[in-house]
């Protein structure tokens, strides 16, 4: 019945919005291109070294292209880029900048935070998405967050933001997260009859999309050619958190705030269990190191595009199910509480991280690659590349 809403719904969709999906897919695949030798001449490259893996320096100019696809995207489409979404176009703007900034001057994290608090503030003020209805997820009806909607919806954003961050560190991994993040966005919207949210957020997943097109790694293309840099995964972080809160407190098409996490479930599991084992560590929650899900796999003997099909399929995977579950009336809460459980025993099956590369490599039949260094210096930011 699920299945049959959401595609009765997609004929709702009128043929100018995939028609728009189709033109920003095709518009950030040529800006991104067309910005790579700019981004070579301006010095805006990632230079390899210490954790990072790839042998050359790449343009981190991905996220300024999505940034301007979807601006010319949103400016010949009035019909349904809401003062919301324009506000959300600013906000990305700020982010993509300071990741810019970032990316030339290697600021320091607390810029970046309040770059981030920033465009989460303006969220709440000026666009009026907060996340203020807590009865889904503690399971009792009329439970709000009252004056700490602000404080939380900040730090929603700025979680988010941040688990993206660090799952920027394969070649096309926190883009295909993403997406898969949007499509099932689109579904839920689809779902709760919402044709205009819908539409907006296929305008960014069919940007995403051509980001990618330069990216991924391909048969003619063994390595991306341009990378998303610190600004296009704030931006793409920043806009899971949006299309997350915005979707479950819209009064007439509400979607359950639980099923948000399940989205984008693999980052925020290994961003959480990262930073406090680190601040276990007496070290600083964004001091870098190379022990990050995706450096796992790759540790344990997986090619850069096998991992980014397995954290892909098993990203999707959580994200239905958390809907089938939903739809099938499970508990809210019993939910929460899987999701715990599953961060909970990340954080144990990785606690000593050699075994788990060791065990994660036999249960693919294979040994476990040679490690490599450990990383730069402790103090050094996770920024995710």
């Amino acid at each position: 019945m699920a299945i049959q809403t959401v595609v009765e719904n997609i004929a709702e969709v009128p043929a100018e919005g995939w028609l728009r999906a189709a033109a920003a897919f095709l518009l950030c695949a040529v800006l991104v291109r067309a910005l790579i030798p700019l981004a070579r001449r301006f010095g805006l490259v990632d230079r390899p070294g210490g954790r990072k893996d790839h042998d050359k320096p790449t343009p981190v100019v991905g996220g300024l292209g999505i940034a301007l696809a979807m601006s010319v995207m949103a400016s010949l489409s009035p019909d349904v880029i809401d003062f919301p979404a324009t506000i959300f176009l600013a906000s990305a703007f700020l982010l993509v900048l300071v990741g810019l900034l970032d990316d030339l001057q290697d600021l320091r994290w607390y810029w970046r935070i309040g770059a981030q608090a920033a465009a989460a503030l303006a969220m709440v003020f000026l666009a009026g998405v907060e996340a203020r209805n807590m009865q889904d997820i503690l399971g009792l009806q009329g439970v709000s967050l009252g004056a700490f909607a602000i404080p939380f919806t900040v730090f929603v954003v700025v979680g988010v933001i941040n688990a993206v961050n660090m799952a920027d560190g394969v070649d096309g991994l926190a883009g295909t997260l993403v997406m898969v993040s949007l499509g099932l966005f689109v579904c839920f919207a689809l779902y709760a009859g919402d044709v205009g949210q819908a539409q907006r957020m296929l305008l960014l997943l069919g940007a995403v999309a051509g980001f990618l097109v330069w990216n991924m790694r391909f048969p003619w293309q063994p390595r991306a050619r341009v990378f998303l840099g610190n600004g296009g995964s704030m931006l793409l972080g920043f806009a899971i958190a949006w299309v997350a809160v915005r979707g479950s407190h819209n009064p007439v098409h509400p979607v359950s705030p639980v099923l948000g996490p399940w989205t984008i479930a693999l980052p925020l599991i290994d961003c959480v269990t990262l930073m406090f084992r680190r601040v276990m560590q007496g070290r600083s929650p964004f001091s870098a190191d190379r022990h990050h899900m995706h450096h796992l796999l790759l540790d344990a003997g997986f090619r850069p595009g096998q991992v980014v099909a397995l954290l892909g399929g098993l990203s999707l995977a959580l994200g239905l199910g958390a809907a089938l579950a939903i739809r099938l009336d499970v508990h809210r809460p019993l939910l929460v509480l899987v999701f715990l459980a599953l961060l909970a025993g990340w954080f144990w099956f990785t606690r000593d991280y050699d075994k788990a590369v060791a065990r994660v490599a036999g249960w693919r039949g294979g040994l476990p690659v040679a490690l490599p260094p450990a990383g730069e210096d402790g103090e050094q930011e996770d920024v995710g590349r």
